[in-house]
């Protein structure tokens, strides 16, 4: 199990705090130049906030850690979205939430032009096992498929961790297509794949 250590960034997040020239502005900062499509540069955002390259580090951690949590500020809105307007029940219902929420990202001006920038740096952050962006997302996953659990209307053909963990990079496999086999993104094949492992 990896561990990723808290940063006053994470703390403020889960708390709600919002001091003046604190590590939520820092996150607010990057998060407009992300939307805007613009690269987060460290340097560049400590000079917007008045702060040194040093207190900007020790609020938010790595550039690594900071973008991972501007991404997933867009990422769980999404879900829940998704989640909030899927219809049916078990496998169908998951595969819906799927196909939606993986239309949203592959629809997303400002994520195709932070992974067409940093190919290397996306995957990284969102693809690998260490990541917290897709942890996060597996966690969620196991959620929904515990909700469909409960109501009797899956029998999941594995334990739910690892079911929530294959269905988030099946999702992941199509996304990033383009960078992975060099084929488009799609987001009804990664839905067609959830379908079926859940029939």
């Amino acid at each position: 199990m990896v561990v990723v250590a808290e940063t006053p960034l994470t703390r403020h997040l889960a708390a709600g705090k919002v001091p003046r020239r604190s590590p939520r502005d820092a996150f607010e900062f990057a998060r407009r130049r992300y939307l805007a499509g613009e690269r987060v540069d460290m340097q560049d955002l400590a000079a917007e906030l008045g702060i040194s390259r040093a207190t900007l580090f020790r609020w938010v951690g790595n550039r690594d850690q900071l973008i991972a949590e501007v991404i997933w500020s867009f990422t769980e809105p999404a879900l829940e979205r998704a989640a909030a307007a899927a219809p049916g029940r078990g496998g169908a219902r998951i595969a819906a939430i799927v196909e939606t929420f993986t239309r949203g990202i592959i629809d997303a001006d400002y994520f195709h032009t932070f992974v067409s920038r940093e190919p290397e740096a996306s995957l990284r952050l969102l693809t690998m096992r260490a990541s917290v962006v897709q942890r996060r997302i597996v966690v969620k996953i196991q959620e929904l498929l515990q909700e469909e659990v409960d109501r009797g209307a899956l029998d999941p053909p594995m334990a739910l961790p690892d079911l929530a963990y294959v269905i988030t990079r099946i999702g992941e496999s199509f996304v990033y297509a383009d960078l992975i086999t060099g084929d488009q993104p799609d987001a009804t094949k990664p839905a067609a794949a959830v379908a079926a492992l859940l029939r």
